[in-house]
């Protein structure tokens, strides 16, 4: 299936939770085996774009929470190491 038949227009649009989702359909398309060599092959090559695309919205959240971790340190006046220092 296509990402337009699981409701989805463009792969950028995915959520994470939706591509994994979609990723783990494909695992188990391929471990059937009841496919074409045409269609695994299709598969694998969605499957490797949805990889793509959870690495990307994986490092534009990590970069979110760096830029969060910042502004504590700024309005609290405290780093990391001192947060961790009190629990």
């Amino acid at each position: 299936m296509s990402n337009a038949e699981h409701g989805c227009d463009a792969e950028e649009e995915q959520s994470f939770e939706e591509a994994l989702e979609r990723l783990e359909e494909i695992a188990e398309a391929l471990e059937a085996g009841h496919i074409s060599l045409e269609q695994s092959l299709d598969l694998f090559q969605e499957g490797m774009d949805l990889i793509e695309r959870c690495g990307e919205i994986l490092e534009a959240a990590d970069g979110k929470i760096e830029e969060l971790i910042e502004i504590n340190e700024d309005v609290l006046g405290t780093t990391s190491l001192d947060l961790e220092q009190r629990e």
